[in-house]
């Protein structure tokens, strides 16, 4: 299984087809993922464990295990762990492309931006 490391957390690549992607992505207390938005694909996530503020364009949501949230193509996004403990959700990305330079990232805590 692939493991890609980042200042936020970690996720696991668990299912990458040509109709979709799937990854468990854990975010550590107090981090967020980069604003961003996608050109080719949507997104699906589902709350396994853990707080989270969602960010979808203007809109926040709280979410935590159990819940989950559509994030449309082309919708600016990020999650936030609010809590003490990590984060874990999992992310369905449906679409025509799943790269990771279909990322445009409009805000980044970490300088990636």
């Amino acid at each position: 299984m692939e493991t890609d490391h980042r200042p936020w957390g970690h996720y696991e690549v668990l299912a990458d087809e040509n109709d979709h992607k799937v990854k468990r992505i854990i975010v550590y207390p107090g981090k967020r993922l980069s604003l961003q938005r996608h050109r080719r694909r949507s997104e699906h996530w589902f709350i396994l464990y853990g707080k989270a503020v969602v960010t979808i364009d203007l809109e926040k949501l709280e979410l935590q295990a159990g819940q989950s949230v559509d994030i449309p193509l082309g919708a600016a996004h990020r999650i936030l762990n609010t809590g003490d403990e990590n984060l874990a959700f999992i992310e369905v990305q449906t679409g025509e492309y799943f790269g990771e330079d279909d990322i445009e990232r409009l805000q980044d805590d970490y300088g990636r931006a």
